[in-house]
């Protein structure tokens, strides 16, 4: 597993999604959420519901601009986080263990425009 993951989420139907045939993911959703994180996210990235860069990280690394901090699993096989700064709770999905071998206590995220 990579120490640090990029992903170009973008709209699909007004939904957040993703695609990442490393992992094989395909138009995987945020939801319950994790969507509404998203819209903070690229709220200052234009056009970024055509696809924009997301970096993430279990561990601090440069350039990181948010960090969001495990509350607690469920039993859908999920797990809540909670972003302090926005003060967003959102659920992410089994598709965590594609990147995470267990769910990080933080999560370190950069988002940037694609170019």
């Amino acid at each position: 597993m990579n120490s640090i993951n990029i992903i170009s989420p973008y709209k699909l139907y007004g939904s957040w999604v993703f695609d990442d045939e490393r992992v094989g993911l395909v138009q995987e959703p945020f939801v319950a959420g994790a969507d509404i994180m998203m819209e903070c996210l690229v709220a200052d990235i234009p056009d970024a519901a055509k696809g924009f860069v997301l970096i993430f990280s279990g561990t601090p690394f440069p350039g990181h601009q948010h960090r969001l901090d495990w509350l607690r699993t469920d039993g859908d096989g999920g797990n809540w986080y909670r972003w302090e700064e926005f003060k967003l709770e959102g659920w992410l999905c089994p598709a965590l263990f594609k990147y995470f071998e267990e769910p990080p206590k933080h999560i370190y995220a950069q988002a940037k425009a694609r170019g």
